[in-house]
C-alpha cells in the first residue's frame, strides 16, 4: 500500500520545470487503477490517525510549521476536504483562513501582506482556503480587479503575471528556508461534476445556502480559469513548493490523495518529541516518587489508575505502529 501511495503521489505532482497540459495530463475522474472506494476509506482512516500522531510531534518539536494551500474552482470540495482530512487532529494546533475579496486596508498593502500575517507559527498547521494565488487567477480572469488595485500604472503592464509568478516562488522559497513547509493542492473538478453539484445545491434545502448567483457568473469563465490555472501550475510548481493536481470528481479519492501527500511530507521531516535532559529525568523520578508516596506510602487508587492507563497507551502505540 505504501509503495502504491508513493506511485500515486508521483502521478499527481506537477513536475517542476516541465510544462503540463491540464486537459491532456490530468483527469478529474481519475481514482487510481488499483484503488476501490471501500479500501480508500479504510486507508484514509489510517492516514488521519497517522496525521494526528505526527501533528503532536510537530507541536512538541516546535521547529517546523506546515502551510497547506488549497485552490480550486467552485464546488470542487475544498471545505469538505479540510473537514475530513483534518478530522482527527487537535484543533488547537490548526488554523484555517479563507481569503475573499480584499478589504480597503488590504488593498493599501502589497498582495502578499494579508497572507503573510496569517502564516502558521512553528509547531502548527495552517490551511489557506484560497490564497495569494487568487492574484494570478481571479484577478487575471477579471482585469477590472487589477484596475482597482492601488498599483502604479507602470506596473499594470503585460509582464505583471510573470513578475508575480517570480515573487510567489521567491516568497515560498523564503518560507521553506525558514522551516515553513509549503504544500499546494489544485482540486481538479470537471465542468460536468461542477454542474451536478450546483444543481444539488439548488435542489436540497440544507445546501441552498452554499449556492450563489456569482457561482454561475464564474462558471461562464470556465475556459479562462483553466488557462490561468495551467499557466500558474507551469510557473509555480517548484522543487521547494510543488503543486499537486488532485482529481476532484470523486470526493473519497480527493480526501485520500490530499491526506497521503500531507502524511508523506510530514513523515520525511523526521518529527520527534524533544529529548528529555538528564536533569529533567531526575526531576521526573523525584516527582513520580513523591506522588506515589502520598497517602502513607501506599499505592492509592490514582496511582494504580495512572499506571494502568500508561501501560495501555504504550501497548496501543506499539500495535498502531505495527499496523501502520
Amino acid at each position: 500500500m505504501a509503495n502504491r501511495m508513493e506511485e500515486l503521489l508521483d502521478v499527481l505532482k506537477v513536475p517542476p520545470g516541465k510544462k503540463i497540459d491540464l486537459k491532456k495530463d490530468y483527469n478529474p475522474d481519475f481514482t487510481g487503477k488499483w484503488l476501490k472506494k471501500k479500501e480508500a476509506k479504510k486507508t484514509l482512516a489510517e492516514g488521519i490517525q497517522m496525521l494526528a500522531e505526527m501533528q503532536q510531534k510537530l507541536y512538541a518539536q516546535d521547529q517546523y510549521a506546515l502551510l497547506i494551500v488549497l485552490q480550486a474552482l467552485d464546488a470542487a470540495g475544498k471545505d469538505s476536504t479540510i473537514k475530513h482530512v483534518m478530522s482527527g487532529v487537535n484543533p488547537q494546533g490548526v488554523d484555517v483562513h479563507s481569503f475573499k475579496t480584499p478589504s480597503g486596508e488590504e488593498l493599501d498593502h502589497d498582495y502578499l501582506w494579508r497572507n503573510f500575517k496569517t502564516l502558521p507559527a512553528r509547531g502548527r498547521i495552517g490551511i489557506f482556503n484560497r490564497s495569494y494565488y487568487e492574484e494570478v487567477l481571479v484577478v487575471r480572469v477579471h482585469p477590472e480587479f487589477l484596475a482597482n488595485q492601488r498599483l502604479p500604472l507602470t506596473l499594470k503592464d503585460k509582464h505583471i503575471w510573470k513578475r508575480r509568478f517570480g515573487e510567489i516562488n521567491n516568497f515560498e522559497k523564503y518560507l521553506v528556508d525558514n522551516g515553513i513547509i509549503v504544500l499546494k493542492f489544485f482540486l481538479d473538478v470537471s465542468k460536468e461534476t461542477q454542474k451536478e453539484r450546483f444543481l444539488e445545491r439548488t435542489l436540497l434545502p440544507e445546501k441552498n445556502w452554499k449556492f450563489s448567483a456569482a457561482d454561475m457568473k464564474e462558471r461562464a469563465h470556465w475556459d479562462d480559469y483553466i488557462a490561468a490555472y495551467e499557466d500558474m501550475l507551469n510557473h509555480t510548481s517548484t522543487e521547494w513548493a510543488p503543486w499537486y493536481v488532485v482529481p476532484a470528481d470523486h470526493k473519497w479519492f480527493t480526501r485520500l490523495a490530499v491526506a497521503a501527500v500531507i502524511c508523506n511530507t510530514m513523515n520525511k521531516l523526521n518529527l520527534a518529541y524533544p529529548v528529555v535532559s538528564e536533569q529533567q529525568k531526575q526531576a521526573l523520578l523525584v516527582a513520580k516518587k513523591e506522588l506515589e508516596n502520598e497517602g502513607d506510602g501506599m499505592e492509592d487508587k490514582a496511582v494504580l489508575k495512572a499506571k494502568k492507563k500508561a501501560a495501555s497507551k504504550k501497548k496501543n502505540k506499539k500495535k498502531k505502529s505495527k499496523n501502520l
